[in-house]
């Protein structure tokens, strides 16, 4: 009897965003807009000195990791909070800065996967109807 091979690790949330990223670049000949898509780099582990610093700044817990501030349909601009495929779940504050993003007239959501992310990409680049996103992730 021989031993399953194992399981490859899942994804971390960096790798995941980093494979959107390159589809995100090979996708820009369609739509040059995505060249606007950029990474809030808020997350990380930092020092108190550093961490009291950032937030002097600026920089606020739970702000979505994407923003693409390209207007599409009756939003202004789409915000992604990108989550590894399994496992990653969205803290309060980072629920709450989706709901906040929402109510001004944003399109904010969490994904699950890079594939996930893409798919709201897609959808929003294409026009933004509401009835079919939520297929999409």
């Amino acid at each position: 009897m021989r031993n399953k091979p194992p399981r490859p690790p899942e994804p971390t949330e960096e790798v995941e965003q980093t494979w959107l990223f390159q589809w995100a670049t090979l996708a820009e000949g369609k739509y040059p807009e995505l060249a606007a898509l950029f990474h809030i780099p808020n997350g990380g582990r930092r020092g108190k000195a550093e961490a009291a610093r950032f937030k002097a700044q600026g920089v606020k817990a739970g702000v979505p990791d994407l923003c693409l501030p390209v207007p599409r349909g009756p939003y202004h601009a789409l915000y992604i909070e990108l989550k590894r495929e399994t496992g990653g779940t969205a803290s309060a504050a980072q629920a709450g800065w989706i709901e906040r993003l929402k109510y001004y007239g944003n399109f904010a959501v969490i994904c699950h996967g890079w594939e996930s992310a893409k798919n709201v990409i897609l959808w929003y680049m294409k026009g933004a109807n509401d009835g079919e996103v939520k297929e999409l992730h």
